[in-house]
């Protein structure tokens, strides 16, 4: 079991690891967009594609991100009590605190693969001018989404070990 919850660990993190180190780049993508924007307001016709495109570059980004967030510890907490704490006290908080974080997750998965599901059986458009599919960032915010709950359960794994005392 030990062996089995090490790999599990291990592959998770190096996923989100490489995946948020990939999105971190995607705030160019979001400012290449928005400049591209604004001088084609200033030169040219306005695109209708640019606010649309930037607010699915936006939730890639954070999307993405939030896996690699986690796993670095730099989600916000209120330390105003934790940071008194000892790392077994706060291993205890944090394996009890998770399951909120996985719930919440399983049903915002659930709901959003029934959204995706839609989206693909219907070619769900969006209403805007520019009207794109909204299948592409349906389908990368439930990836985005089982990534994090995926670092979650490693996140718990490794609460789990430092309540016992050992690293993973």
């Amino acid at each position: 079991m030990r062996r089995f919850v090490s790999s599990y660990v291990a592959i998770v993190d190096a996923v989100n690891y490489r995946v948020g180190r990939v999105a971190m780049y995607g705030i160019f993508v979001l400012i290449a967009i928005l400049l591209w924007s604004s001088v084609s307001k200033v030169f040219f016709l306005p695109s209708l594609w640019t606010l649309e495109m930037a607010q699915f570059a936006m939730v890639a980004y954070y999307i993405l991100g939030g896996p690699y967030c986690l796993q670095r510890g730099s989600d916000v907490r209120m330390d105003l009590l934790y940071s008194n704490w000892s790392d077994r006290q706060r291993a205890w908080v944090d394996a009890f605190t998770i399951f909120f974080l996985m719930f919440y997750l399983a049903v915002l998965l659930y709901g959003g693969i029934d959204s995706t599901i839609y989206a693909f059986d219907y070619d769900e458009r969006s209403y805007s001018a520019w009207r794109p599919y909204m299948w592409p960032i349906k389908l990368l915010t439930c990836i985005g989404i089982f990534l994090m709950l995926l670092q979650s359960i490693s996140e718990f794994f490794k609460d789990v070990a430092r309540i016992r005392g050992v690293e993973i």
